[in-house]
């Protein structure tokens, strides 16, 4: 095997004061998001296109991350150099990765952005078209699950927000983002999607993201965050399964076309005035639909071999994860649950 076809290792020590603490911490949390192995105090991961081992030594915490591709391993390194800094605060001391990649200045995930049109879709909802030199390692047909950081430009650091690419055209190297508008001061991806005008330029990161089980019936649920993700989704599914939709927006003038070829039970839940993330309209709606085995197809219902998949705000994501695998017993490969974003926090969470 040469070295092209091998696969791509990184790997770091890092000096902490509670490496137990932190490495089962990172455990919890990718256990929601992929496969993890733990015995004792060693661990294995693997999501997304990397795998990871970690393991405790003694006051440190070891790391070691392989994929098959450049992106695969800088996407690998970042996603468990930002939980830790997440998990372990003020503790978390200056680090390096050595091995493939460790001399890098660029990032292969990476593309400077050209924002071509704007203009909303709803009154809530604003769609930027971004344009690249590039869209390698982008896919028309991939790109539902796919999401990407994209960096208002301005003063200061850099800010990033997490978006779902709405559509690819890889003839035209051309990118489309839905932006849900909200109130407040800091919004600044809202604020930069309605201020943004031809020509302005933005970096864009990604894709990343995690991929749709096969299933003859799916449950999609969410709020406006997850809307641009579920109506990419519904364009793909073929015709002969079955798509239940349950989506929260804040009024019925925020509905939009959500064309398929699926057999399609759609229900928009109106707040009509309740801030979004306060309203119990979502999660009444997924309990409300009942999930293989416990009913025939029909009314409220989904089949033998169902998926679920849903993004909302973190509590009510953390409720409907727990739902679904406590009291409906699906299991990690039958269903994806996100938090999108977090009631009274501005900024990427990347806690859960």
């Amino acid at each position: 095997m040469t070295k092209t076809d091998s696969l791509l290792t990184a790997e770091a020590r890092i000096a902490l004061p509670s490496p137990g603490a932190i490495f089962q911490q990172l455990c919890a949390h990718f256990a929601a998001h992929g496969s993890v192995t733990v015995t004792g105090e060693r661990a294995t991961i693997a999501v997304l296109h990397c795998c990871a081992a970690l393991a405790v030594d003694g006051q440190s915490l070891a790391m070691r991350v392989t994929s098959a591709s450049r992106s695969g391993l800088s996407v690998g390194k970042m996603a468990l150099a930002e939980h830790l800094f997440q998990f372990a605060g003020s503790q978390m001391p200056a680090f390096s990765w050595s091995g493939d990649g460790a001399h890098q200045r660029d990032l292969p995930y990476f593309r400077e952005m050209r924002v071509v049109d704007a203009h909303p879709v709803t009154p809530l909802m604003c769609p930027p078209a971004s344009s690249t030199t590039t869209v390698s390692g982008l896919s028309a047909s991939s790109v539902p699950l796919f999401r990407a950081a994209f960096w208002p430009s301005g003063p200061g650091a850099l800010t990033p927000r997490v978006y779902t690419l709405r559509a690819v055209d890889l003839a035209r190297g051309q990118v489309a983002i839905d932006v849900a508008l909200h109130e407040g001061a800091a919004t600044p991806g809202a604020q930069w999607a309605q201020s943004v005008r031809a020509g302005d330029r933005a970096g864009l990161l990604g894709p990343g993201g995690g991929d749709l089980a096969a299933a003859d019936c799916y449950l999609f649920a969410g709020d406006e965050t997850a809307l641009p993700t579920i109506a990419r989704i519904l364009e793909d599914l073929p015709a002969h399964v079955r798509a239940i939709i349950r989506l929260e927006v804040a009024n019925a003038g925020e509905e939009q076309p959500l064309p398929t070829r699926a057999a399609l039970d759609l229900r928009w839940l109106h707040r009509n005035g309740a801030p979004a993330g306060t309203s119990p309209l979502l999660e009444r709606a997924v309990r409300a639909v009942e999930l293989g085995g416990q009913s025939p197809v029909g009314e409220d219902s989904v089949g033998e071999k169902p998926f679920v998949w849903i993004g909302c705000e973190q509590a009510t994501a953390r409720s409907l994860r727990g739902h679904l695998a406590r009291d409906r017993k699906l299991g990690k490969e039958r269903r994806l649950v996100a938090a999108y974003w977090r009631r009274g926090y501005q900024g990427v969470d990347l806690a859960d």
